[in-house]
């Protein structure tokens, strides 16, 4: 296509309502952490990449209740205590930290669920 009949497309989509970056980040949130049990700061991470701004960063974070997101990430937890529960005690714990990391899970989060399970 034309340029010009691009933007007209694009113009249109976005009037109509069938583009829209809020729903999109409010959607994206939902969806990875009940779906792939992601943390607040992963998402938000891919947020960002994703060019999106501030303000849908921070709508999209309301999709997450407190309740869900605290019950979300002691049973992610244990589940993975579980999985290194044969290995020494030092090695469950880096092994459970680093798995929480990279799911994006708060670390003061983690430290205080460590400390508390060992």
């Amino acid at each position: 296509m034309i340029p010009s009949a691009q933007e007209l497309i694009i113009t249109e989509l976005i009037e109509e309502n069938y583009l829209n970056e809020s729903r999109f980040a409010q959607s994206f949130a939902r969806g990875k952490f009940r779906i792939k049990k992601w943390g607040k700061q992963r998402i938000v991470r891919e947020l960002k990449a994703r060019k999106m701004s501030a303000y849908n960063i921070k709508l999209a974070l309301k999709e997450i209740s407190d309740s869900d997101y605290q019950s979300t990430f002691f049973s992610l937890f244990e589940k993975r205590k579980e999985a290194v529960s044969h290995e020494s005690i030092p090695i469950q714990k880096k092994k459970i930290l680093a798995f929480m990391v990279y799911r994006g899970w708060e670390t003061h989060l983690i430290y205080t669920a460590l400390n508390e399970a060992f």
